[in-house]
């Protein structure tokens, strides 16, 4: 299993471009979810054909987000594994290239509509979660005025708080995955733009 911690930055634009496609995405997350698997098995978790899996895993080894796992079952098809456990890129580094950007809005849109799918799931199960769970989780979002660097501080910050606790619960056994989701978006609020018209 991929440590939890390690990161593939992204800094060119065809890597980004290759990652922000849907299928890959889905196909990286599940590697790095449940561990090493091959193009069959993904298939069958995914409702594709197992061509269609390998070819886009492939894809995502050209540009180093898979590796074929040291561990391999058979000879007859290969299992792969995450490279790394997170993927990191900075909208900065793609927003003078159109098409940099365009692969950068789709991999955030990607992430959006993550979140949005853990929050629904969260909704219609919650009732079934012990009390503890349900006092636990959450959303919430805030309106704050910070200057470029405190941003950028704040950022850093609810990620290593993110990676401090789960360190503190790594060998729990009651310990459960838990979507968190932060999005740091400077510039008015669309409830406040709404408000306003």
């Amino acid at each position: 299993m991929v440590s939890r911690w390690t990161r593939t930055k992204v800094t060119d634009v065809e890597a980004l471009k290759a990652v922000s496609h849907p299928l890959r995405t889905r196909l990286l997350g599940l590697l790095r979810l449940d561990g090493p698997a091959t193009a069959s098995e993904l298939a069958r978790r995914v409702g594709e054909s197992s061509g269609s899996t390998s070819y886009h895993l492939r894809q995502l080894a050209r540009y180093g987000f898979v590796v074929e796992d040291e561990q391999q079952p058979s000879r007859r098809e290969r299992r792969w594994r995450a490279a790394a456990a997170l993927t990191s890129w900075q909208d900065d580094d793609f927003v003078a290239d159109p098409a940099g950007r365009e692969a950068s809005d789709a991999l955030g849109e990607i992430q959006l509509q993550h979140a949005m799918r853990n929050n629904r799931r969260w909704r219609q199960e919650r009732r079934s979660w012990p009390a503890a769970w349900r006092r636990a989780g959450g959303a919430s979002d805030v309106q704050v005025h910070l200057t470029a660097a405190a941003a950028k501080r704040l950022t850093q910050e609810i990620f290593d708080l993110v990676q401090r606790y789960e360190l503190e619960s790594a060998d729990d056994p009651k310990a459960q995955p838990v979507g968190v989701f932060y999005q740091l978006t400077p510039g008015r609020s669309v409830l406040t733009e709404e408000e306003g018209s």
